[in-house]
């Protein structure tokens, strides 16, 4: 076949393939559009799942008459104009490429109103038509017939009408979420769906997500607000205690956009790694902000992601903005009462493949830890607190329940406190203070390991041995395929250096970071922890339980075990009344 030139219509179809997937993909470019617009109320209707109709109406500055049938023309954008436009582009949409699309691939019907009257086009199967006067209020109204209708290959291919209504529902959640200043009406098949109000202020924010994401999230969640470095972070994080299955509760926005991006998720997961059970997932809304110049929206063709200039700086801010809140999930820490866990085992998991003491000692790392032994002393006399007419957050105990929990008494009620699991994240944080506190000991290997790797490992390996060295390993490059391990962490000392370093690599390749090194580090730690902690059945006096909830008063994280089980519940006055018919 020879080389041709193809006609334009087949173009827009070529590029609708990549833009136009479903009708969920018609629906974000136009709302995405109506937001450009400046809108502060949007109007989404949708007949059979999207494929019949797809009505999308905002109040928004509209499109001036000598523009209308333009905008229908492909490349036709207003959002950039230079390339110093596109490489610091704040509009949703910018390539001009999405209205076009649609209308290759469907009748589609635009009116707009800029004042004083309005006036619409239409276009089927790609050809525009004539302009005409029509009766339309201030703002935009697309509508979108019969999609793919002239590509049956492409139709076919579609789901149920609730499916793909499902996938509508859930990209119109993301922007509402994105753009809580904006209402936002839906409609499926003539039913209502989802109504929400414009949120003016942090709270009517909350209660949109909250509408979102459930009133459980909400309620269990803690705002988060930090800036440094011409970054800002806003949004809320998920107390460790209310957890997922799945990422399905997790949305991320940069200057706006929703995105999925692995350097973020990674911070985020970082920050949750020592407070989390194994295997859950953490829930958030956060909201990124940052110079357009230092992100690159325009790296996925569905602008699904987006690229940072510098992942490290990024990942570093938002690990330390998310894990300094989650610092504070201790008891009075949040306004927040901890909340039944979502988890389905009480299995204790090792999280790391090194080699782990064992409670009858005698192993490298007993050794090692043998002077962090008075950090796990279980407390033994009651710490004084000033006079006041509140009780501290979880009380004053008043007895031990089956040799496992407190029961102490506060102002709101009953507390319960499972005194392993609290001493247990107790002597954790000593021993991590105490660990970071002091210069890394190292071990030098009596017989140096010798690992074989692509050239390319080789390379990045030797171009981060001051990062190798900040973690406490020193290595050296032997040959052009070849690293050499001769000193490690003295922790890690009996554990597979070949794989840690493997591991350390191949974080380093894939987001530029790696927390590697310390994690196993404080797996050991943890370990030990568990070890050295309260046992079931040990008797304790009431000035030792008092002792124990003070200590957690004033312990980083205390709300969860370092298996991210909780440490406290509270059963309060009125739903103990409720349980023996008071008042009733």
């Amino acid at each position: 076949m020879p080389i041709r030139q193809l006609p334009g219509h087949l173009i827009n179809q070529i590029a609708a393939g990549e833009v136009v997937e479903r009708p969920a993909s018609v629906v974000k470019e136009l709302v995405e559009n109506s937001l450009d617009a400046g809108a502060r109320a949007i109007s989404i209707d949708i007949l059979a799942g999207g494929q019949k109709l797809i009505r999308v109406r905002d109040d928004g500055a509209g499109i001036p008459k000598d523009e209308v049938s333009l905008a229908l023309s492909r490349h036709a954008t207003s959002k950039i104009a230079s390339l110093e436009d596109l490489e610091s582009v704040v509009s949703l949409g910018f390539r001009g490429e999405a209205l076009p699309s649609i209308a290759s691939v469907a009748r589609l019907e635009l009116t707009s109103n800029v004042g004083p009257a309005a006036w619409q086009v239409t276009a089927d199967n790609g050809q525009i038509g004539d302009l005409v006067p029509a009766a339309h209020p201030q703002g935009t109204t697309i509508e979108v017939h019969d999609l793919f209708y002239n590509t049956p290959a492409r139709k076919k291919f579609l789901r149920t009408e609730r499916t793909e209504f499902g996938h509508i529902d859930k990209w119109i959640r993301r922007l509402a979420l994105a753009r809580p200043d904006v209402a936002f009406d839906v409609s499926h098949n003539r039913r209502s769906v989802l109504s929400l109000k414009v949120a003016a202020d942090t709270e009517g924010r909350l209660a949109r997500v909250g509408k979102i994401c459930g009133d459980a999230f909400a309620s269990q969640a803690v705002f988060i607000q930090r800036e440094a470095d011409n970054m800002a972070l806003d949004g809320w994080v998920g107390l460790p205690t209310f957890n997922r299955s799945q990422a399905d509760l997790q949305f991320w926005f940069v200057n706006g956009r929703s995105i999925g991006d692995k350097t973020l998720a990674h911070a985020v997961r970082h920050a949750y790694r020592d407070v989390l059970f194994h295997g859950r997932f953490p829930a958030y809304v956060l909201y990124l902000s940052m110079d357009p110049a230092l992100v690159d929206a325009n790296a996925h063709p569905a602008k699904h992601e987006v690229r940072f200039r510098d992942d490290r700086n990024v990942h570093g801010f938002v690990a330390q903005a998310v894990g300094h809140v989650l610092t504070d999930t201790r008891p009075g820490g949040h306004d927040i009462v901890p909340a039944a866990p979502s988890i389905v085992s009480t299995q204790v998991y090792q999280q790391s493949g090194m080699r782990s003491p064992t409670a009858g000692g005698g192993s490298g790392v007993s050794e090692a830890m043998s002077g962090y032994r008075e950090l796990t002393s279980v407390p033994m006399t009651e710490t004084r607190l000033p006079a006041t007419d509140v009780s501290p957050p979880l009380g004053f105990a008043i007895a031990q329940l089956s040799g496992i929990y407190i029961l102490a008494e506060n102002d709101d009620g009953l507390v319960v406190v499972d005194m392993h699991a609290a001493h247990e994240r107790i002597v954790y944080e000593k021993l991590k203070h105490a660990f970071d506190d002091k210069e890394s000991v190292r071990q030098p290997l009596l017989m140096p390991v010798t690992i074989s790797v692509a050239e390319s490992e080789a390379a990045l390996g030797e171009q981060s041995a001051p990062l190798f060295d900040r973690l406490g390993l020193k290595i050296d490059r032997s040959g052009p395929t070849g690293l050499v391990v001769r000193e490690v962490p003295a922790l890690l000392r009996n554990g597979d250096a070949e794989s840690l370093v493997r591991d350390v690599i191949a974080d380093l390749a894939d987001s530029g970071t790696s927390n590697r090194v310390e994690d196993n580090c404080h797996d050991i730690l943890a370990t030990m922890a568990c070890h050295h902690s309260i046992r079931a059945n040990r008797a304790m006096t009431i000035p030792e339980m008092n002792a124990l909830l003070r200590a957690m008063e004033n312990t980083d994280r205390a709300d969860q075990c370092n298996h991210g089980r909780p440490t406290w519940t509270t059963i309060g006055l009125a739903e103990l009344d409720r349980l023996f018919l008071r008042g009733q």
